[in-house]
């Protein structure tokens, strides 16, 4: 099946600069996308935990290099490792994710919880959004903003330079084809600390600088946070 997202030409995403080749498109993307980060660490979409929120982050980050930032996709995808699993059809996106945000709610956004329970459900959660998968690419920086969001209005702070793309893959599939949350659980047991309020503001000044050192160190699509 012919994916309509890619140049037959390039055999890279179709992208509103005309950038021919992966090494380019890589890095103009991830410049675009950190100032988006930056640009929503300021004016955040409204919090609504579901796939609005998720398609208005997206939509922030990627629309300066793709028409379809923001929309759903209409491919079913995988990731591209030997082996992997394909993500939820692209036909049952609106309804799972829709059923994805309503245990989030369920769950009170994870308010509320101590912080052995916030990671244990943040895991189970994650793992449900993950494999909607809604995009066809990008879906790992969006999350990343979603969670970080998600975290802080329940009282926690997720530090991700601590964790490696390796990691985070691996802990995700052995989620969705093993349905084993261990590892999962220990990657955010590593990286979830609770959040002073007084410190708020400090805290989020704090956070802009983190993505600035660590956009020149890592990138997502080089981790294995997307595609």
């Amino acid at each position: 099946m012919t994916d309509p997202y890619l140049d037959p030409d390039t055999g890279i995403l179709r992208n509103r600069l005309g950038l021919r080749t992966q090494h380019e498109l890589d890095v103009v993307e991830g410049d675009l996308a950190w100032a988006g980060m930056l640009e929503l660490l300021e004016y955040p979409p409204p919090a609504t935990g579901d796939l609005d929120e998720l398609r208005a982050i997206h939509r922030e980050l990627f629309s300066d290099v793709y028409d379809w930032a923001g929309e759903v996709r209409t491919v079913d995808m995988r990731k591209n490792v030997e082996g992997a699993e394909f993500f939820l059809p692209a036909s049952m996106i609106g309804r799972s994710a829709g059923y994805a945000a309503d245990e989030l709610r369920a769950d009170d956004m994870l308010r509320g919880l101590d912080r052995d329970r916030f990671v244990e459900r943040l895991a189970h959660h994650y793992d449900q959004f993950n494999y909607v998968h809604p995009f066809r690419e990008g879906n790992g920086r969006t999350q990343r903003v979603f969670w970080d969001r998600v975290s802080r209005d329940a009282g926690y702070t997720l530090d991700w330079r601590e964790v490696s793309g390796r990691v985070n893959d691996e802990a995700s599939r052995t989620a969705s084809e093993a349905r084993d949350l261990g590892p999962l659980q220990a990657m955010f047991d590593r990286i979830a600390a609770p959040l002073e309020r007084d410190r708020h503001d400090r805290s989020a000044r704090a956070d802009r600088l983190a993505i600035r050192r660590h956009h020149g160190e890592e990138r997502d699509a080089e981790l294995g946070f997307d595609r």
